[in-house]
């Protein structure tokens, strides 16, 4: 038995710096082995207890720095550490960083063909790329099967990992063969410190470090020019909330009486300001190129839960109308539509704004699955040649995009918050490529907002669950529906699903919810239970209310990861936004910024969400809410209107 981790050495977020190229400069950064990463190694760790014998290998991609994270890899227990660093991969885009890591696997003998079973781990995703796409391109390159966003992964006994993975409003627990991948979320065991023994151990150890041409990888697909996705640019995002209006009293009735005051006068209002790219000093006098070929059209895929549409697929169609007006010609949307039984669903996806539905129905198709899925998509893409293709940055929809771009030959950007129709001057070229999509996401912390542009295609992307409006349904509307018929093997099966749970609220309710009421490590001394009560008040007073919680709840374990709101969680535009307990870290900010109104509550009177909300009380969680609890009770509803009063108006 081998049990192989991957890992990243990465800068800390604040210490990021915009060089003079706009573009992120990290040379100057503290590092640290990623926090996802760290989870990984230790589900490695653990695994070994079922293993005793097992050989312990961690592996990395990056500069001669990156020795001392495989060190620490070493005296936490590993036995052998690799570094493939060679000046040859900088600028690699994930697609490149997937192809090289799987190449260095394989020349150190790991197939899927492979005699003696492995299991490799990975982190969910970095702190400085934010992507979750790599374990999934490693896992296609090598052929394996894959399970991601996972809490734990343990042997049945009979050659199959058993990995609990998280989806949207629940879990699954899955069946993996070995060979496999396995990426952890940081809701797993927390990793261990160094030992003594092992801090000699590691003192002691050698790194071996791999050079392209010693793992006979070519130049055509690594490194800046063979990636197929590049960082156009990079800009800071600024601030978008005017000062707070705090409330004024000594006791407990008077500040919440007086946030009811401020919030009736009105005042504050979320001002939007979009963030500007440096523009190009002139316009140079280069020809125009299109080279999209005989591709066109965007394709987006529907993900079904529980019999229904998702809504992070139906707010596809509103960048995807978007995009198909700019480039005009006619474009369609074409939306893959997978599952058993689902034709039914293909009238709700018309009227939302499909022009054709590409209809693939079979019963092992009922629930997803990335193998048979990602067949299936890249398939239909060989065969309608696509310009643009679509996904929902769900925790499916994450995996699924970049195995499939691996198949294509693609790049795919994460993660998107913007998505329009440009150019691209190619100065070396002396050419502009027109029309050219410009993916734009935030990164570093949400610090900042890169620009990806892609040249294979179809250009793939992501867009961040709800960033983007549900177009409004036009009833009656009507499309074409084309079915196709896949070409599926035994493999595709090789994983299986053993269970579904999905509980209530989670990732729907929260995107239908007028007011979410969310809660930090400020709101747990009661376990959270002024927290629901809260929400359970604003229910019983008609409004669509659902409750949430930061990432640092999820990762002590009072919340499930559906409700986590932030960065690596859910985005979420509600009307009003009660942040409770909540310090107002950056990455949680990306997940509520969007609200219409946000009011805070936490005892520290310089806690960051002060800064980024519009009414604020200063006060104890354990004093505050059940004030606050009452009031509503009795009539106040933070300037909704109910659903009791739209009745009877």
């Amino acid at each position: 038995m081998i049990i192989i981790s991957l890992i990243k050495q990465v800068p800390l977020p604040n210490e990021m710096r915009m060089g003079d190229d706009g573009l992120m400069d990290r040379t100057k950064a503290k590092s640290i082995i990623n926090i996802d990463c760290q989870f990984g190694l230790e589900a490695g760790l653990q695994l070994k207890k079922h293993y005793p014998d097992a050989r312990m290998i961690v592996c990395s991609m990056g500069p001669g720095s990156f020795e001392s994270a495989l060190k620490t890899a070493i005296s936490m227990g590993y036995d052998e550490a690799y570094l493939l660093s060679d000046r040859k991969l900088g600028g690699s885009d994930t697609f490149a960083t997937g192809l090289a890591i799987s190449t260095m696997l394989n020349h150190l003998g790991f197939t899927k063909d492979s005699k003696e079973p492995f299991v490799i781990f990975a982190g969910r995703q970095t702190s400085d790329g934010d992507t979750a796409h790599v374990p999934s391109q490693v896992a296609e390159n090598l052929g394996i099967p894959q399970a991601t966003f996972c809490e734990s992964a343990k042997p049945d006994g009979k050659g199959n990992i058993i990995a609990k993975r998280i989806i949207e409003g629940g879990y699954q627990m899955m069946q993996l063969p070995m060979p496999c991948l396995i990426s952890l979320t940081p809701t797993g065991i927390p990793p261990r410190k160094p030992s003594l023994v092992g801090a000699i151990k590691a003192r002691n150890s050698a790194i071996k470090v791999f050079g392209v041409e010693d793992i006979h990888l070519g130049t055509e697909k690594i490194g800046l020019t063979g990636s197929p996705t590049i960082v156009a640019a990079v800009a800071n995002i600024e601030s978008e909330r005017p000062p707070i209006v705090l409330s004024e009293g000594t006791t407990e009735a008077a500040l919440v009486n007086s946030l009811i005051a401020n919030m009736k006068k009105g005042g504050n209002v979320l001002q939007r300001k979009e963030v500007k790219e440096k523009a190009e000093k002139e316009a140079p006098d280069f020809p125009v190129v299109d080279t999209r070929d005989n591709y066109k059209h965007i394709l987006t895929w529907v993900e079904i839960a529980n019999g229904q549409i998702a809504r992070p697929s139906l707010e596809l169609f509103t960048p995807a109308r978007h995009l198909a007006d700019q480039l005009g010609n006619d474009t369609q949307i074409k939306t893959v539509l997978i599952g058993k039984n689902v034709a039914p669903l293909a009238q709700t996806l018309f009227e939302h704004g499909a022009d054709e539905v590409i209809l693939v129905e079979n019963d092992k198709l009922e629930e997803y699955l990335v193998l048979p899925f990602s067949d299936i998509i890249a398939q239909i893409i060989k065969v309608q040649k696509p310009e643009i293709a679509l996904f929902a940055a769900t925790t499916s929809g994450r995996e699924l995009a970049p195995r499939i771009a691996v198949k294509t030959g693609s790049g795919v950007t994460a993660d998107c918050t913007g998505l329009e129709i440009g150019e691209y001057v190619n100065r070396k070229e002396k050419t502009i490529i027109r029309p050219i999509l410009h993916s734009r996401r935030p990164t570093y912390g949400e610090s900042k907002l890169a620009t990806i542009l892609g040249f294979v295609y179809p250009q793939i992307s992501t867009a961040r669950a709800g960033t983007f409006e549900v177009p409004a349904k036009v009833e009656g509307r009507t499309g074409t529906i084309s079915k196709f018929k896949p070409e599926l093997s035994d493999e595709d099966f090789r994983a299986r699903i053993l269970e579904t749970v999905r509980g209530g609220g989670g990732l729907q309710n929260l995107f239908d919810a007028e007011i979410i009421v969310s809660g930090g490590r400020g709101a747990t001394s009661d376990g959270l239970k002024l927290l629901k009560e809260l929400a359970e008040a604003l229910k019983e007073k008609g409004l669509k209310a659902e409750w949430a919680v930061s990432r640092a709840v999820v990762d002590e374990g009072y919340a499930e990861y559906a409700r986590q709101i932030g960065q690596t969680g859910k985005t979420v535009r509600p009307k009003v936004y009660v942040a409770i307990g909540i310090s107002g870290a950056i990455q949680h900010l990306a997940g509520m910024k969007e609200s219409g109104t946000v009011v805070a509550i936490d005892h520290n009177p310089k806690a960051a969400i002060f800064r980024n909300a519009d009414f604020g009380i200063v006060g104890e969680y354990e004093d505050v809410v059940p004030e606050l609890i009452e009031q509503v009770k009795q009539g106040f509803t933070f300037g909704i209107v109910n659903l009791f009063q739209k009745n009877t108006t």
